[in-house]
């Protein structure tokens, strides 16, 4: 059984930095296709950034040049670096993961994401 475990949220001013960790438990294909969404209060989940398992990444632009995706394949852990925090960065942040047939499908929103964690909050304040 495939289980993402996220942690790292907080409570942080405008302007500061958090990292947001996902254990990965159980996923056993050597090919995958790793990313963050959020959704805020009252919109719709949006994609952040997206990892393949040859180290390609993809961000929304909203957070391009701020936030971090990285992966340590020894640990199964995937990390989002996130700096220079705002206040629209504010929402339930989660990991999730899928198999990965390779080439450039690995992107922000890719809808091949079997696994899902249970999200880790993080809130930015002005």
């Amino acid at each position: 059984q495939v289980q993402l475990v996220e942690s790292g949220g907080g409570s942080v001013q405008s302007g500061g930095s958090l990292r947001l960790s996902c254990a990965v438990f159980g996923y056993t294909y050597s090919s995958v296709c790793m990313g963050w969404f959020r959704q805020a209060p009252g919109r719709e989940r949006e994609g952040v950034a997206a990892i393949d398992s040859d180290g390609g990444t993809s961000y929304a632009d909203s957070v391009k040049g701020r936030f971090t995706i990285s992966q340590d394949n020894a640990k199964n852990t995937m990390y989002l670096q996130m700096n220079s925090l705002k206040p629209e960065d504010t929402a339930m942040y989660y990991c999730a993961a899928g198999f990965w047939w390779g080439g450039s499908s690995c992107r922000v929103n890719y809808d091949g994401m079997d696994y899902w964690g249970k999200g880790t909050l993080v809130t930015i304040s002005s």
